[in-house]
């Protein structure tokens, strides 16, 4: 008979990405969002078990196109569409847009090919000084 800690120990296996947080930051035509990445994980393919970063939209496209131009075998998620009206910074935008962007990162984050032949989805996830320059 199992034990209780072996029934409800932590999973072989885990990772838990969550995006939340959203900042404004600039004015007018320079103003923009970013968000709050957090993760936990015991996947040996990321370097820390816990990490937090800020990344903005345009960070994720640029790299939702370096993942599929780095794997071709991946059928990479889209990203949550990109809003260009007026209100694309109102409370409801910005929180549809945090729940997408989560989806999306949860969904390439758990792929296993990723995982093991990307270069950039750790750096990504987890490094507060990334740069798309050294990619």
């Amino acid at each position: 008979m199992q034990t209780a800690e072996e029934r409800y120990g932590m999973p072989e296996n885990f990772l838990e990405i969550e995006i939340r947080a959203p900042q404004f930051h600039g004015a007018g035509r320079g103003k923009y969002v970013d968000y709050e990445i957090i993760c936990n994980t015991n996947i040996p393919a990321f370097k820390l078990k816990k990490s937090t970063v800020r990344r903005r939209f345009s960070d994720f496209e640029w790299f939702r196109d370096a993942l599929e131009r780095e794997s071709t075998r991946v059928n990479i998620p889209p990203l949550p569409p990109k809003v260009y009206f007026n209100n694309r910074y109102s409370d409801e935008v910005v929180e549809q847009r945090r729940i997408g962007l989560e989806r999306f990162l949860q969904i390439v984050a758990g792929h296993p090919l990723l995982q093991t032949g990307s270069k950039i989805l750790c750096p990504f996830i987890q490094d507060p000084n990334f740069s798309r320059d050294s990619y």
